[in-house]
Order: structure tokens, then sequence, then C-alpha cells
């Protein structure tokens, strides 16, 4: 009976969220861009686990992921029906290849790494600003990375819809704390590792680690590396910072 109670709960209240994000994005687009982009998946995601688990415990917390499973399935079939149009989806393409029950549960098993993002989305809000105040390091408008588009997308309905939603969070967190984090590493530790391997394939990430002093050097080169990128700035950015090459003469 208790988890019963808990599902229709936590079932009613995804449905009261998802009204409450219609009524809102009539209101206002603010809701498409961060910080409040971030209140609505939310609203969506790790409350109703927490709620649950506040309600009565891993049962809740079962109940919880059963509602969101049941809501989610509901929705994209009503999405579909309102609308649905004719011809295929990413989602059918993706049954095809994968099968419709080892898609959806590969795509569920991404639903925990809400957690993760949300972890990093806390450190952009509460650590990198100070961090970037005290070190000279740029700000972000953050809006500007975390927001909601895919939805414009033409066709784009039921899963296809939900999940591009969650990728097009998702994406704009994580790009934005790599961002960041090109400052902390180029600032604080311009060397390159001795791995090999390793170099190259954080090179995508972290550019800089090309000019990075040699992992073979010394100290004193590391310093005249350092002193050659941030010697002459009032900004500590990392080296191929956009900011950076507007700063170059005009040839």
């Amino acid at each position: 009976m208790t988890f019963i109670v808990c599902f229709l709960w936590i079932f009613g209240g995804l449905v009261a969220a998802a009204l409450f994000s219609r009524i809102a994005y009539v209101v206002t687009r603010e809701i498409t861009y961060a910080p409040w982009l971030d209140l609505i998946v939310s609203l969506f995601t790790w409350i109703p686990w927490a709620a649950g688990a506040w309600m009565a415990g891993w049962m809740g917390v079962g109940a919880a992921l059963l509602a969101q499973w049941i809501f989610l399935n509901a929705f994209c079939v009503l999405d579909r029906l309102v609308r649905g149009k004719p011809g295929p989806t990413l989602s059918c393409a993706h049954a095809k290849k994968l099968g419709w029950v080892r898609n959806e549960i590969a795509l569920l098993l991404t639903t925990p790494a809400v957690v993760v993002f949300f972890l990093v989305r806390g450190a952009e809000i509460l650590f990198y600003p100070p961090m970037a105040w005290m070190a000279k390091m740029p700000p972000y408008k953050t809006r500007e990375w975390i927001n909601l588009s895919r939805h414009k997308f033409d066709g784009l309905v039921g899963h296809d819809l939900v999940w591009c939603w969650y990728c097009d969070w998702m994406t704009g967190v994580w790009a934005l704390g790599s961002e960041m984090l090109r400052n902390v590493e180029s600032f604080w530790c311009p060397i390159r590792f001795c791995d090999g391997c390793k170099n190259r394939n954080v090179e995508t990430d972290f550019p800089d680690v090309r000019k990075w002093c040699a992992a073979q050097g010394t100290m004193e080169d590391a310093v005249k590396t350092w002193e050659k990128h941030y010697g002459s700035r009032d900004t500590h950015s990392w080296w191929d910072h956009p900011e950076r090459k507007r700063d170059l003469p005009e040839a």
C-alpha cells in the first residue's frame, strides 16, 4: 500500500511539473535557459527520487523510478498522437538497429548519470565564479552554454524529443565544465604528461596540451612556459580562448 501511495503522489507530481513547465514556457522563454532550466530538469529527474526516499526509503525510490518510466512513455505516446508526423524517427532507427528492449534499457541506463551532471553543475555555480575572480580567470554567460533549443527541430516528437531535451541540457553542462577546466589546467599545471597516449587522448578537451611544457623539461622550463602565456595578461584564460584571438593585432 505504501508503494502505491508513493507511486501515485510522484506520478501526480510529474504531471503537475509537466503542466507547470508548459504554462511557464508560454509565459516566458527564460525557462529554456539556466538557471531556470536546471530547476525544470530537476523536477523530472532527481527530485522524484528524493521525494520517494523521503516518503518511503528505498521502496519510495523504486516507486519514483516506476512513476518516471510510466510517465515518460505516456508522455511520448500522447505527444506522438497530438503532434506526431509521418515518416521515420530516430527512435525507430535505433530500435531497428538494437531492438526496442535493448535500446530502451540502454537509454534508461544513462539517466543515473544525471547525478554526476548536477554535481558538475553545482561546481559551476558555487565554486568556479569565486575561484575565477580570485585567479582572474574569464567569467561565462551560463545561458550561452546551458539552454534548450532542439524542440524547435521539425519532426522531433515523442521519445526523440524527450531524450534530445535531456541531451540538450547535459551537453551544455558538460561543455561548460570542460571550458572552465581548460582555464584551471592551463593556468596551474601547464606540463605535458609523460604518457604520450594520454596527451593524445586529452587533446580534444585540453587543446593547450600541445603547447604545455614538455614532460622531459625542467621546472625552469615550466615557469618560462607559464610566463610566456600569462606574464603580461590581466585575464588568465586558457591559451586558445577566443578572447586571446581578439587581442591579436590585425594583419
